[in-house]
């Protein structure tokens, strides 16, 4: 059924979205793929996401899944076999997504954006630029930061590196969550790094393990177009049901009107809030394109606030 399909909202060269796709292929899933800009305006994502603007983005049916903590969990939950956690490895792994998408990732990309900026578009700096390092950012302060950055990146994948140690994959002989959490983030440095061949070689376990994450492959992709994703979610009800959680230390009730923002900045979303966890808060919104959706997004680094 239609309304039973991994969509994935994305780009091809999206780094973050290559670690959701490693993940499809570890779970040799079939998934839709829709092509969206690099760069805002996104007028066909806009209606599903209520605002929200970063990449990647799920849809299955009415619900749809923003920030790849969410989206990863959502897949987990729905195809648990096989497991991104072998070894009963699920819990701390998350603290590891946060350190990897965190410190490191902001590492990564200061080297990436200083090697890129020669032929960069202006446009895209001026994009990216806000979004990882605020609004106050110059491409001279991030040049400055160049080489103790690259320094961090050496000694954090080194850490990786000694992980490999006498294994196929960082939890041992299965692929899992950490190795998809690993992979984007060299992915993404070796295609903008001018001398990446130089500096990886360096790290001798990480080189055959990349080829070996390489060839698991993204799973079965088909490409959809994007109004065919909103007729989906237009023809869909959202699968999601009203949850809430007592314990929550913001107060925020079920039911009730909430924005939703990252807390690193980014547009907030409004809606009625419909279901609420410890890792997850999801609401109900409404867009002409696509009617009612479900819109999902991770606690961790989210904010939300009660609207009146």
């Amino acid at each position: 059924m239609a309304n039973d399909h991994i969509i994935l909202h994305h780009y091809p060269q999206s780094p973050v979205t290559e670690k959701v796709r490693v993940v499809l292929g570890m779970k040799g899933l079939s998934w839709k793929s829709v092509e969206i800009p690099r760069l805002p305006p996104k007028p066909n994502l806009m209606p599903l996401t209520g605002g929200y603007r970063l990449t990647p983005v799920m849809q299955i049916g009415a619900d749809i899944y923003c920030d790849t903590k969410c989206i990863i969990a959502e897949l987990e939950r729905r195809f648990p076999v096989p497991t991104l956690f072998p070894g009963t490895a699920q819990g701390m792994v998350w603290g590891i997504g946060q350190w990897a998408d965190g410190p490191l990732f902001k590492d990564v990309v200061t080297v990436a954006l200083v090697e890129m900026s020669p032929n960069m578009p202006a446009e895209f700096l001026a994009d990216r630029g806000p979004l990882y390092f605020g609004p106050d950012f110059s491409l001279d302060q991030i040049k400055a930061n160049y080489t103790q950055c690259l320094a961090n990146v050496r000694t954090q994948f080194g850490w990786m590196d000694e992980q490999l140690a006498g294994r196929e994959f960082m939890l041992g002989d299965t692929p899992g969550l950490p190795d998809a959490l690993a992979y984007y983030l060299i992915w993404f440095l070796r295609d903008r790094m001018a001398d990446a061949d130089a500096f990886m070689s360096q790290f001798t376990n990480l080189l055959p393990w990349t080829n070996r994450i390489k060839n698991i492959g993204h799973g079965t992709q088909e490409d959809m177009s994007a109004q065919q994703a909103l007729d989906i979610a237009k023809e869909s009800t959202h699968q999601t049901p009203e949850q809430t959680d007592l314990l929550d230390p913001t107060g925020v009730q079920v039911g009730g009107k909430v924005s939703i923002e990252p807390i690193s900045g980014g547009p907030a979303v409004e809606g009625r809030l419909h279901y609420l966890s410890p890792n997850q808060v999801a609401i109900l919104r409404q867009a002409p394109q696509v009617g009612q959706v479900c819109v999902h997004f991770p606690r961790m680094g989210y904010r939300i606030l009660a609207q009146t």
